[in-house]
């Protein structure tokens, strides 16, 4: 019993090595490589096989079909990636993903790096001190990788399993198709609760080299392994778009269509794998199985990558668009952080949110313009700004949290934290500039429901100027902030913001002199407070564009 218990603590802190260095090894690259993963997947064009080549570039390198696949989901849920396009990366994220077997198959088992893990995790810890050398952001995954190979070490000294467990995976193996079908049952659940097809199959390779899994079970579990694999997207897809968890959707059923298939040819399969690999399985089980994992998925790939569309239009079925009756509430589409992806990657979701704040609050601007335009509809124009205000409240109550839970990730490196930093700046300005519209709105409510009112007077034509500098200033910072820009643009931005200034120094000198010559009080004072909330709706404006 005691060595029972011994030999399931090995194996558990074995496995807790070998995913802790998967995912800094993963963390490692995607915080090294900085947003270039990001920006080469969102490049992706409508070219199906550019998007399996993508995703199994994006896959190896990082080494997690998990994380590809959230990355995937995300950029479909940010609509930077078509339901199509997403597809073929998951496709070929499956591919990507095989490459851990082969490192695992040849380096593994082949010598003992252990004498090499040691001082390569040093290097890599000392390196995360040198800050000033580009080379510092993979200081994790080199650390990562010395730990995957340690924990593998552990695992085939802790997976030599006593007579009594080598006995049952003997009788499973005895039971004919229904062995087959309970490994592959197996190797889905086990691959689940660990978020980690690569770290399955390490374990199977493993087992299966000490000689405790036979050449069919084993394949079964890989199998297995690849529908177990799905659990990162569908959760990843809790809260999304439509399209999101469409993409979810396809992820899961094009894994368990492949096993299927796989499992209805399965001994001709495996006799394909014998036929291509050189030695009998027995003799050389942790290529076979490698293969077995490559072939797999790469068939399943070639079988359906010509109907992509046909796929996309399934999913669209499967997964139709529902009547949402109208939410006066805002509910964050964006995907939750995960520890796992990158975190350059979440800004490409809330810069999408931040757009769409950017819009409500231009809303705003364009329902004061319509009041003066038709005042009789300003009650009204005036309840929906205070609508889209407490919306905006809300956006900023939304971002603002997952901004700061994206800043926390452990693999957000600082210009990550810089960048985030920004967009908080960014959202909190854009909820300060809604107030001052809608206390703007406010004012010029009153000041049009006035009897006295004349849209074709001075003030007024005054008013609807002053309004649209201040207006166009906004929109074009909103562009700036979606497609960037230069210094020259900045520059001129001040200039506007300074115009804006001194357009109301010269308002508010033509309003004194207005009340000077005999003008209505009330108007005028009505007049000098929106001049004044303008101006301060230009200052939110230009904070906003030195944050961008």
């Amino acid at each position: 019993m005691l060595n029972l218990i011994a030999q399931i603590a090995g194996f558990t802190g074995a496995l807790c090595i070998l995913l802790f260095g998967m995912n800094m090894l993963s963390n490692g690259i995607q915080k090294g490589a900085g947003s270039g993963l990001q920006k080469l997947l969102g490049k992706i064009t409508g070219n199906r096989f550019y998007s399996v080549l993508t995703g199994i570039g994006v896959t190896a390198i990082i080494q997690s079909s998990g994380a590809t696949s959230v990355m995937v989901v995300s950029f479909v849920n940010a609509e930077i990636l078509t339901l199509e396009q997403a597809i073929g990366v998951i496709f070929g994220a499956n591919i990507g993903t095989t490459v851990t077997a082969w490192i695992v198959s040849l380096f593994g088992f082949s010598f003992s790096i252990s004498a090499l893990a040691i001082p390569l995790f040093g290097f890599g810890y000392i390196l995360k001190y040198f800050k000033k050398v580009k080379l510092h952001n993979f200081a994790e995954s080199f650390m990562g990788f010395a730990l995957l190979f340690m924990g593998l070490g552990i695992l085939k000294e802790s997976l030599t399993l006593g007579p009594a467990a080598t006995k049952i995976f003997f009788i499973i193996n005895s039971w004919g198709a229904g062995g087959i079908l309970l490994g592959v049952l197996i190797g889905a659940i086990f691959t689940a609760l660990i978020h980690s097809s690569s770290a399955m199959t390490a374990i199977v390779l493993t087992m299966a080299a000490n000689g405790s899994l036979s050449w069919q079970l084993s394949a079964a579990i890989v199998l297995g392994s690849n529908i177990g694999s799905t659990v990162d997207a569908v959760m990843s897809s809790f809260g999304a778009s439509i399209n999101a968890k469409r993409t979810a959707f396809v992820h899961v059923g094009f894994n368990v269509a492949g096993t299927v298939i796989a499992l209805l040819v399965f001994k001709t399969f495996l006799e394909f794998i014998d036929f291509i690999v050189p030695m009998e399985p027995a003799e050389n089980i942790t290529t076979h199985i490698a293969m077995l994992h490559t072939v797999f998925n790469i068939f399943s790939t070639l079988l359906f990558i010509p109907f992509v569309k046909q796929i996309a239009a399934i999913a669209c079925k499967v997964i139709p668009e529902t009547a949402e009756h109208k939410d006066e509430h805002y509910h964050l589409p964006a995907i939750l952080p995960h520890s796992r992806i990158s975190a350059d990657l979440y800004s490409y979701q809330i810069q999408t949110e931040i757009s769409k704040m950017c819009a409500k609050t231009m809303e705003m601007f364009d329902s004061i313009c319509n009041s003066f335009l038709r005042p009789e509809n300003a009650e009204k124009e005036n309840e929906y700004v205070k609508f889209l205000e407490n919306y905006i409240d809300e956006m900023n109550s939304a971002i603002t949290g997952f901004l700061q839970k994206c800043s926390r990730l452990p693999n957000a490196n600082h210009d990550d934290r810089k960048h985030f930093n920004s967009l908080l700046h960014v959202t909190d300005t854009l909820e300060n500039l809604s107030d001052e519209t809608c206390s703007l709105m406010h004012t010029v409510k009153k000041y049009v429901s006035n009897e006295g009112f004349d849209l074709n007077s001075q003030r007024s034509k005054e008013i609807e100027e002053y309004l649209e500098k201040v207006r166009a200033f906004f929109e074009q910072t909103c562009l700036y902030f979606t497609f960037g820009f230069s210094k020259d643009e900045i520059l001129a931005g001040e200039a506007i913001e300074h115009e804006i200034d001194i357009t109301k120094a010269t308002l508010k000198t033509a309003s004194r002199q207005r009340l000077e010559s005999g003008a209505d009080v009330q108007e005028e004072l009505q007049y000098i407070d929106i001049v004044r909330k303008i101006e301060r709706a230009g200052d939110c404006i230009y904070y906003m564009l030195k944050n961008i």
